[in-house]
């Protein structure tokens, strides 16, 4: 099994939570089912690890981090170390990374790819033209509607919408796009994390999931048909759920999969939840692709306090998701 890693934004913390991750004595274990490989540029990565006083060295055409070695998918563009700070070479970069890593699954030399954290904004000044890396992945992979999906554990919170202006949500959400986005959840359920039959429960779009449409009409005009439809159909399809009760008082425990309705909705609960360990899947896809559920975090790039646990789990759960579908191929 082959994982290749993205370089991410070199300003950020991705570079520092990688180092640490992959120095990690519980990654051994990872690295016994799959081997790893970073795309980026060498000498990028090198003075990113010498700014944090990290071992790191380039030997031939591998990286070699906590002694162990990792061979580079090379990347040529050339950006300067400059923590903190939202640069231009630094979004050129890790939009190559992007490009190298995807080139290997098509390739056939990667199973998987974990992206590490990127600026949007230093991404789409370097030509970057889709709303995020979820949506890149996607269309690299010939996938329409790629769907996000939050990990922790047995927790796993999919989007009904993406990166959409809260304003624009409602119009957005039809009975049709949504009995999509349920089977989508349930495929990727039974595809990715082994449910046979997976239990799913959908959220609501307002306040108190409507109340009885005093509060808005989504529930009642959209989400709650397209949750008969699928019950219908022989599916375990519950909702809509008001999302703070839903959170607040257990429920979400009784779930294999949860669809929230905007972004918001699913990601504050699950970081909560993951207290610093959640794990970004793009599910759906023909490729497998992870990522730590946190961004850049500039303020503590270079500091040495950037937790690697999301990294660690996220680098886990490809290596779990490919073991997976090889199983389901089988």
């Amino acid at each position: 099994m082959n994982i290749v890693v993205t370089t991410g934004d070199c300003n950020g913390i991705g570079i520092e939570v990688l180092i640490k991750s992959l120095a990690a004595p519980h990654q051994h274990a990872h690295r016994a089912r799959a081997n790893i490989s970073i795309a980026t540029n060498p000498d990028v990565f090198i003075e990113y690890a010498r700014r944090i006083t990290a071992e790191v060295s380039v030997d031939s055409c591998d990286l070699v981090i906590g002694g162990q070695r990792y061979p580079l998918v090379h990347c040529h563009t050339p950006a300067q170390v400059r923590l903190g700070r939202e640069e231009d070479d630094a979004g050129a970069l890790a939009y190559e990374s992007l490009e190298r890593a995807v080139a290997a699954w098509y390739e056939g030399t990667a199973d998987a790819i974990v992206t590490m954290p990127v600026s949007k904004t230093s991404l789409h000044r370097a030509g970057f033209s889709y709303p995020g890396q979820t949506e890149f992945f996607a269309a690299k992979a010939g996938a329409g509607n790629p769907l996000m999906m939050l990990c922790h554990e047995n927790i796993r919170v999919a989007l009904a919408t993406i990166h959409e202006p809260l304003a624009a949500v409602p119009g957005l959400l039809t009975e049709e796009m949504l009995c999509g986005r349920i089977a989508s959840v349930r495929f990727g359920l039974m595809q990715d994390f082994g449910c046979a039959r997976p239990r799913i429960a959908v959220l609501g779009c307002n306040p108190h999931a409507g109340e009885n449409g005093h509060i808005g009409r989504e529930e009642i005009d959209v989400i709650a048909p397209a949750v008969t439809r699928m019950r219908n159909m022989g599916m375990m399809v519950d909702g809509p759920f008001p999302a703070d009760g839903f959170f607040a008082h257990g429920a979400y425990k009784e779930y294999d999969g949860i669809l929230a309705m905007y972004h918001d909705q699913g990601l504050i609960p699950l970081k909560l939840l993951a207290q610093g360990a959640g794990v970004n899947v793009t599910a759906g896809l023909p490729l497998v692709r992870t990522s730590p559920d946190h961004g850049t975090a500039f303020a503590l790039a270079g500091k040495d306090m950037a937790d690697a646990r999301s990294t660690v789990e996220a680098i886990a759960l490809a290596a779990e998701i490919v073991d997976n579908r090889h199983r389901k191929s089988v």
